[in-house]
């Protein structure tokens, strides 16, 4: 379909479309607890997350002697997270600060928490010199 030739003998009206503003989407909350001590989580054993804390996957019970499931069990957490008693009940304090440089994590997340508690950056690994 090819547009109709335009008359310039004829007025066209301009027509202005208003800009909608962009959507912006509310980003969820980032909890982050005013102390690591305030982190009493288990540090051994088998732990089940709730659906809350985990849907993406069917298994939801990490073991914490593998090193990959603890991991992925404290990602899991920092990024659901809606409570601090969420982070009190799964996360520990010291294995955070231990694990912190080897979590993958949204930038949002690594920021409120390094914010929040600077010795966290301690514990990243050092960025080789170009």
């Amino acid at each position: 379909m090819t547009a109709a030739p335009v008359d310039p003998d004829v007025a066209v009206p301009n027509v202005t479309v208003p800009q909608q503003p962009r959507k912006r989407y509310a980003l969820r909350a980032i909890v982050v607890p005013a102390s690591l001590a305030d982190l009493h989580g288990p540090v051994a054993g088998l732990i089940e997350l709730p659906q809350r804390l985990f849907w993406s996957g069917a298994d939801r019970v990490f073991d914490l002697s593998d090193r990959d499931r603890l991991l992925e069990m404290y990602e899991a957490v920092l990024d659901a997270a809606r409570s601090q008693g969420d982070l009190a009940e799964y996360l520990n304090g010291e294995t955070v600060t231990t694990v912190w440089s080897q979590l993958s994590l949204s930038p949002r997340v690594r920021r409120a928490w390094e914010s929040a508690h600077p010795r966290l950056l301690q514990s990243a690994p050092a960025v080789p010199a170009a």
